[in-house]
């Protein structure tokens, strides 16, 4: 029996915490997304995901992440690649966020 999920990234704990997050915490995680969209680009090019980008963006922009391009491209980057990619895509991001000194743990808290 296959297991149905209503969204697309409920299939895996970790990519559901970077969409949480990145949702919770838009205005604080910005910086860590265009980190996170840069290491992307190492290994695509900038100009892959901006083509890529264009051609999946919203035309009416209804959802939470549109108000945001770079939230909104790494969003889309992740909606998109296949599941074992969007897997090493989260921990990747998580790790940025570890990195950066981010408590994600403790992401509720006050700061």
């Amino acid at each position: 029996m296959s297991q149905q999920y209503k969204r697309w990234y409920d299939h895996d704990p970790v990519l559901l915490k970077v969409i949480d997050l990145l949702k919770n915490y838009q205005d604080e995680l910005h910086s860590q997304a265009i980190v996170f969209l840069q290491k992307i680009e190492e290994k695509v090019s900038r100009e892959t995901i901006d083509k890529f980008y264009d051609l999946v963006k919203p035309v009416n922009g209804n959802r939470w992440y549109d108000k945001d391009p770079i939230i909104s491209k790494t969003v889309e980057l992740l909606r998109v690649v296949p599941p074992e990619i969007q897997k090493s895509a989260a921990e990747s991001f998580i790790q940025t966020l570890k990195e950066a000194g981010i408590d994600i743990e403790g992401e509720q808290q006050e700061q």
